[in-house]
C-alpha cells in the first residue's frame, strides 16, 4: 500500500485535482491518502468530497485528515506540497504594485523580479519547516512541490537539506503538448520535444518527428506566426467569460477548448514571446506574464493588457468556480509516482531539480527545469542544449537565487537588499532599502524574521 500526504489539501482546487489524478491510477488503487492543512475545516471539506467520490465509484483508496504533519508523515512514500500564506491575492497585489511605486518596471509579481523575491521570503520558511518534518519522520519520502516561486524554493530547500528528495513540478510545459500537434499537423505521439531553463523561464531546445527522426524546429519557427499570432490569449478569454458568464479552466495538462473565441488580437499574450522567438530563434514555453518577470527589458515589449487580463481572469476564476474531482489527468505527479513504484521507465517532460550539469554555464546548486528519466532508481535529469543567448539570460539569475536563499537561511535584511540590487529587473538604486523596510512592515507576520 502506498501512502501519500497532501500538504495544503484544504484548497479545493489543489485537493480535488490531486485526488482525481490519484483515483484514476491503477498503480495507486489501494493508496492511503492523508490530507494535511492548518485549516482543519477546509481539509474536512476536501475529505467529504473525496469520500463521496470514493463511495459513488466504489474505489479502494482511503482518505483521512491529520492536521499535525508530524503525525501524518510516518510511513509516507510521497508528500505533495501546494501551499500559500495569508491572503494570497492581497499579498500578490503588494508584491507586484509596491515595487513599481519605487520605480521598478516589473511586468508581474509572482516568480521573478522583486515580486518573486518577496513571495519567496514569505513562503520558503514554512516550506523549509515542512521539509524538516519530512526529514525527521519520513526521510525516504519523495516530495513534490507545486508552490511558487518554484526555482527559488527548490534551490533553497536543497541548500538547507542536501540529499532531500525534493522535486518541483509545473504544468507550463503543457503548452507544448497543446500547441505542437495542431501547429505541426501531427499526432502528439509523432512529436518528441525537450525544453530547459528555469521555471517559467524555459525554452524548447529540441523538436523532432518520431517516425523519421527529422528535426521539426524549423517547421515550428515557420508556422509560429500562423499559429500563435492568431491564438486567443487571456484578454480574449476574459472578454468571452464576461459575456457568457462561463469560465474555462486553463491550468493543468488537460486540453483547453477555445474554439468559441473568434476575435483575437495579434500575438495576444505573446508580444515578448515573439521577441524571443525572432531574436533568439527559440520558442518560450510560457507567455509574457511569466517569461517577462526575469528580463530587464521585458517592460518595453510585453503585452501589458494581456498580463493584467490574465491576473484578473485567474483571480476571478478561482473565486467563482468550485472545483470537483474528475477522472482526466490534471497534473504529472501521479505518472512519476507510477514510474518510481513500478520501475516502468519513461521520459518526463519537465522537473525542477538541482542543475548537476544539465544546463551548462549554470552552477550545480541552482534549481533548473529540465526533462528527466523516471524509473525505479529515481528521477534523473537529462542534459539539454540551451542556446548561448538564452543561457546568458538565465545566468543573470544566479546571484538573485543565491542571495534569496542566503537571505532566508541567514534571516538577514541586508541580503534582501543585495538580492534586489543584483536583480536585472531592478534598474534603480535609490529607495531600495526603504522598499525592503516597507514590505517587511506591510507583510510583518511573514517577514519579521528578517533582521
Amino acid at each position: 500500500m502506498t501512502k501519500i500526504v497532501l500538504v495544503g489539501a484544504g484548497s479545493l482546487q489543489f485537493g480535488t485535482g490531486m485526488l482525481g489524478d490519484i483515483f484514476q491510477s491503477a498503480t495507486l488503487k489501494d493508496a492511503q491518502i492523508v490530507l494535511n492543512d492548518i485549516n482543519e475545516p477546509a481539509a474536512k471539506r476536501t475529505e467529504a468530497v473525496a469520500k463521496a467520490f470514493i463511495a459513488v465509484n466504489n474505489l479502494a483508496q482511503s482518505v483521512s485528515v491529520e492536521t499535525d504533519l508530524a503525525k501524518a508523515l510516518p510511513g509516507a512514500d510521497f508528500v505533495v506540497i501546494s501551499i500559500e500564506v495569508g491572503d494570497r491575492f492581497a499579498l500578490w497585489d503588494m508584491d507586484w504594485k509596491v515595487p513599481q511605486q519605487y520605480g521598478i518596471g516589473q511586468v508581474y509579481g509572482e516568480n521573478g523580479g522583486p515580486g518573486g523575491l518577496f513571495h519567496s521570503l514569505r513562503i520558503i520558511p514554512p516550506i523549509l519547516e515542512i521539509c524538516g518534518k519530512v526529514m525527521d519522520h519520513a526521510p525516504d519520502a519523495t516530495i513534490f512541490n507545486y508552490s511558487n516561486p518554484m526555482s527559488r524554493i527548490t534551490t533553497t530547500v536543497h541548500r538547507a537539506y542536501p540529499g532531500i528528495k525534493f522535486i518541483g513540478m509545473c504544468h507550463e510545459i503543457a503548452s507544448l503538448e497543446r500547441n505542437l500537434p495542431p501547429m505541426l499537423e501531427q499526432p502528439r505521439e509523432n512529436i518528441h520535444y525537450r525544453a530547459g531553463g528555469l521555471n517559467h523561464f524555459s525554452v524548447m531546445t529540441d523538436c523532432r518527428y518520431v517516425d523519421t527522426g527529422k528535426d521539426a524546429y524549423g517547421d515550428v519557427r515557420a508556422r509560429a506566426e500562423g499559429h500563435f499570432g492568431r491564438q486567443p490569449g487571456y484578454s480574449e478569454i476574459l472578454t468571452a467569460s464576461r459575456k457568457t458568464g462561463e469560465a474555462v479552466d486553463t491550468e493543468g495538462w488537460m486540453e483547453v477548448d477555445l474554439s468559441h473565441i473568434t476575435e483575437v488580437r495579434s500575438w495576444s499574450d505573446r508580444w515578448l514571446f515573439k521577441v524571443i522567438l525572432d531574436n533568439f530563434g527559440v520558442l518560450p514555453i510560457t507567455s509574457d506574464s511569466h517569461f517577462g518577470e526575469y528580463i530587464q527589458w521585458a517592460h518595453d515589449c510585453a503585452d501589458h493588457r494581456g498580463i493584467v487580463d490574465f491576473y484578473t481572469y485567474y483571480r476571478t476564476y478561482l473565486g467563482q468556480v468550485t472545483p470537483t474531482i474528475g477522472t482526466e489527468l490534471h497534473e504529472r505527479v501521479v505518472p512519476i509516482m507510477e514510474g518510481l513504484l513500478t520501475g516502468q521507465a519513461y521520459e518526463e517532460a519537465a522537473v525542477n531539480i538541482p542543475n548537476a550539469g544539465f544546463i551548462k554555464d549554470l552552477p550545480d546548486w541552482l534549481a533548473v527545469e529540465v526533462p528527466a528519466n523516471v524509473d525505479a532508481n529515481g528521477v534523473q535529469g537529462i542534459a539539454v542544449d540551451v542556446p548561448a543567448g538564452i543561457r546568458g539570460l538565465l545566468s543573470n539569475q544566479i546571484g538573485v537565487h543565491n542571495l534569496t536563499a542566503e537571505a532566508i537561511l541567514q534571516k538577514k535584511r541586508d541580503l534582501v537588499i543585495q538580492a534586489l540590487l543584483v536583480d536585472p529587473v531592478v534598474t534603480v538604486s535609490k529607495g531600495i532599502p526603504e522598499l525592503v523596510d516597507h514590505m517587511i512592515a506591510e507583510q510583518g507576520p511573514w517577514l519579521d524574521y528578517l533582521k
